[in-house]
This record gives structure tokens, C-alpha cells and sequence, in this order.
């Protein structure tokens, strides 16, 4: 006779919360997932208006192999269930001046553009990958691969060989420092600086440890999925229910229930549900203050400074730009008096830098003929109890203003249609504490360190897994965030 499986509970049906999910079914767990919202994702998610869909959150894939390890882990062909295209132009740059220079994902077409356009060589660019590279070699086995926070990780050969080459990922310099160090025309240094908003942080205070961040695009590949980024979310679940996953949503987990210091389950109103484990794919801070108070929170984690969060407009524009790709960025002139309007000033400088998604350039159908669906977004600071309706609407002034300045078109009565997304809706919506997109920044050396570990020391059985916790915020991390629950699950 079959012993009966173990039981696990997900709370949260976030992309790591559906990998765990996976991971532990494999396992021969037997997996219910409770999530708030009507439909799996988190932040991960979409909106449709009208014949416009829209990719409402992370819009960047990159790291696909971290999808494609799921579907092999249940024993099924990643090509039977999910397509994606690798991009041969990562990003589309636009300066004030005129200058536009397309990041392609060729490294020496990307360097020679980068000459061409700007005051720096193709052999600065070269140089400046490869040392992105080796920064990547150094960390990824102790940083993203492994949990930070087990003494005996500590002690095998690949791990003490990375510490030993600690030097080498300049922890002690800002990215600011050391890219300007580097590179001598500000264009350069702005384009490589950006990769810190990647989790949240500010180039001026974070380590140029972040600077391993372009080898994630420019190593490995920029892509997008067939039917949009929302497909990740979909062909991921429906692999889970595949797997006997049962997702329960529309559902408010309202504590974790604990017996002594072994968890024994999750009390959903005035049931219990029981469980051998539990993984918290909510935030870090809502999963110690409203789902674990009979314990003492972290106080010192929970307290640290939050990562930066987005304002995003929806816009339906009737109309399609030629010199527009997938993804856009219109610089600031004045890149520093960005970041201290978002971290010292918490509010909005008057000339943003704009991240411009448009979907269907890729995906037709994501927009009606001649028209396109702007996902327009700039970095905010994290709410702290700012006026956003009146910031929400100097910056769309300010926005629409920029764009069509550069793109010498006014969009004003193009945008036929708009949804927008605050601070205040990304922490309603998906419970991310202040609004905050990767839990807490990383403008310190010893961020990777602070952050919390994917498994309580004190109660048996409960497991972290999302971007508020390690290895940190973003898609592939998430990801790799579930594979360290996994293998510290016995």
C-alpha cells in the first residue's frame, strides 16, 4: 500500500510560489496553493482594455533556462509548452541631444554602437563585459545558487573559491564610481548605471557588484515568450496542475499556525489546514506581520531601507512609431538628481527617465492595426505616505511632455486610453510592502547578506521563496529562489 504523500501549502501563487509548488510535487508532495487575487502571477500579470493587452508587470526576460529546468524536472519537453524568440535589440536608447543607439545583443555590435555614438571605444565596452562576466563567476555559485545562510555552504571547494576571488567583484566602490572610472562620456555611464534599477537600487550608493547585471542581458540573451511575458505565468501553471498542484484563489490566508516550533499548518478564517511545510511566497514583512505575530519578527531585516518602486501608465495610443522597438529608455539629462528626488527627497524629479514597453512589436495582436500599447513607466521611491495624486499627475505632465519633445510628435491626444498603477495599488495589490518592487534595495556591499533567508531558524518546516528574500527580487531570481527552498527541503 502507497504511503500518503507529504502535505505542502504555497501562500501566494507569485512565479516563485508556482515553482515551488512544482518543485515540491515532484517531490511526491501533495501541494495546495492559496492566493489572494483572482488569478495566479503576483506581480507577474497582464490587463486587457478594449482590443489592447497589456503586460502589466516585469516586461524583461531574460535566464529562460530557469522556465525550461521546470518542465524537465516534471519529465516534459519546455518546447511542447513554451515558446519565446531571443531579441536581437535588447533596448533602444534616447538622449536629449538626438542621439539614439540601440543595445543589441551581439556584444561587438553592441560595443561599436556604443563607439559610434558616444565619446567611449568599443574595446572600453569589450573590457567592461568581460569583467561582468567574470564578477558572474565569482558570485553565482555562492550568491544565487546556494542559501547564504547554512554555515556548511560555506565549506565546499566552489564556494571557498569564490570567497577567496571576494576582491574581484568590487563591493567597495559604488556603480557610479567604478563605471565612471571606466567609461568618460556620460551617456555610457548612464546606460550601465541603469542596471541598478534592475532590483530597485541607486547607482550613486549601490556596489559595482551590481555591474554583473549586463551579463544576464548581453551573455545570456534578452527574449520574449510567445503570447507576451503573462505566458510564463500561464504554461507555469498550468504545468503545476499538470503536476496535481491545486490552486485555491480568491483566498485569504490568515495565519500560519504553529505547534511549539514546528509549524502545523495555515488557518484560512476558522479552518485548519494542515501541512508538513509551508512556503510563504508573500513579502518578507507582510509574511512576519500578519501571518507569523506570535513570534519575534526580524526586526533588523524587516527594517531595512525598501527598494524603489514604479509609476506605470497603460496608454492605448492610436498610432505606431517606427523608430520605437520593444523596449525604450528616454534618459535624464541629469541621472544623480533622479535618484536623489527617489531616495533623498522621496518624490519625483521634474525630468524622469522613462522606460517605454511596447509589446506589440512583437506580439501584434497585443494592439489593434496602426496603434500600440505603450507600457510607460519611470522609478518612484517606495511609499512612505507621499501625495501621489498630485505627483501622479505632475508626472504625467512632465512625461507626455518628454516624449513628445523627443519623438517631435505631441501624444497628448494619441493616448485613447489609460490605466494606472502606483506605489499604493502595487502593495494592495500584491501585498509588496510600501509599494516596494524587490522587498529592500540593495544599496549596500552586504545587501546579498541581509536579506532574509529562504527558511525560518526558529519554526520547522517554513520555507521563504519570492524576490523579498534570497537571492533577491526579478524574474530569474525568483525562480532560483524556489530552487533553494527545494533543496533544503529534505
Amino acid at each position: 500500500m502507497t504511503p500518503p504523500s507529504k502535505k505542502a501549502i504555497i501562500i501566494g501563487a507569485g512565479l516563485a510560489g508556482i515553482a515551488s509548488a512544482i518543485r515540491l510535487a515532484v517531490k511526491g508532495y501533495s501541494v495546495n496553493v492559496y492566493e489572494t487575487a483572482a488569478r495566479p502571477g503576483g506581480k507577474l500579470s497582464e490587463l486587457r482594455s478594449g482590443d489592447f493587452r497589456f503586460d502589466a508587470g516585469p516586461s524583461l526576460f531574460t535566464m529562460p533556462q530557469y522556465v525550461e529546468e521546470l518542465f524537465r524536472l516534471a519529465g516534459k519537453n519546455p518546447e511542447d509548452y513554451f515558446q519565446y524568440k531571443r531579441l536581437d535589440t535588447i533596448c533602444k536608447y534616447f538622449y536629449e541631444d538626438g542621439t539614439q543607439l540601440k543595445a543589441y545583443s551581439d556584444r561587438n555590435k553592441f560595443a561599436s554602437e556604443i563607439e559610434k555614438n558616444t565619446a567611449d571605444s568599443a574595446a572600453s565596452v569589450i573590457d567592461f563585459l568581460d569583467r561582468s562576466e567574470k564578477i558572474y563567476q565569482i558570485t553565482n555559485p555562492v550568491f544565487l545558487q546556494r542559501s547564504l545562510h547554512k554555515f556548511l555552504n560555506y565549506f565546499n571547494s566552489t564556494t571557498l573559491k569564490s570567497l577567496l576571488l571576494f576582491p574581484q567583484i568590487d563591493a567597495f566602490r559604488t556603480m557610479n564610481k567604478s563605471n565612471s572610472a571606466r567609461f568618460k562620456d556620460s551617456k555610457t555611464i548612464r546606460l550601465f548605471n541603469r542596471y541598478a534599477t534592475y532590483n530597485g537600487s541607486n547607482p550613486y550608493k549601490a556596489p559595482a557588484t551590481l555591474n554583473v547585471i549586463p551579463h544576464f542581458e548581453q551573455y545570456f540573451g534578452a527574449y520574449f515568450p510567445e503570447g507576451g511575458m503573462y505566458s510564463i505565468v500561464r504554461s507555469l501553471a498550468d504545468l503545476a496542475m499538470h503536476c496535481g498542484v491545486q490552486f485555491h484563489y480568491n483566498t485569504y490566508v490568515d495565519e500560519i499556525e504553529l505547534r511549539g516550533k514546528k509549524l502545523s499548518g495555515v488557518r484560512i478564517g476558522s479552518a485548519l489546514h494542515e501541512a508538513d511545510l509551508v512556503v510563504s511566497n508573500m513579502d518578507i514583512w507582510y509574511t512576519y506581520r500578519k501571518l507569523l505575530k506570535k513570534i519575534p519578527a526580524p526586526e533588523k531585516i524587516l527594517l531595512q531601507e525598501r527598494s524603489s518602486s514604479a509609476l506605470i501608465f497603460y496608454w492605448s495610443i492610436n498610432r505606431s512609431f517606427q523608430e520605437l522597438d520593444l523596449h525604450n529608455i528616454f534618459f535624464t539629462e541629469d541621472y544623480e538628481m533622479e535618484f536623489q528626488h527617489i531616495w533623498q527627497k522621496k518624490n519625483i524629479y521634474f525630468d524622469p527617465t522613462i522606460y517605454l514597453n511596447i509589446s506589440s512589436k512583437v506580439e501584434a495582436s497585443d494592439a489593434p492595426p496602426g496603434c500600440e500599447n505603450w507600457f510607460t513607466m519611470i522609478n518612484v521611491p517606495s511609499n512612505s505616505g507621499q501625495n501621489w495624486d498630485a505627483l501622479i499627475d505632475d508626472a504625467r505632465r512632465n512625461i507626455v511632455s518628454k516624449l513628445s519633445r523627443i519623438l517631435k510628435t505631441d501624444i497628448t491626444a494619441l493616448i485613447i486610453g489609460e490605466h494606472i498603477l502606483d506605489p499604493r495599488k502595487i502593495d494592495s495589490q500584491s501585498f509588496s510592502y510600501q509599494g516596494s518592487l524587490y522587498g529592500s534595495s540593495s544599496n549596500n556591499q552586504f545587501s546579498a547578506f541581509l536579506r532574509h533567508a529562504n527558511f525560518s531558524s526558529k519554526i520547522e518546516g517554513l520555507y521563504f521563496a519570492g524576490g523579498s528574500v534570497h537571492p533577491g527580487g526579478g524574474i530569474p531570481l525568483a525562480l532560483l529562489s524556489a530552487k533553494i527552498v527545494d533543496g533544503l527541503v529534505e
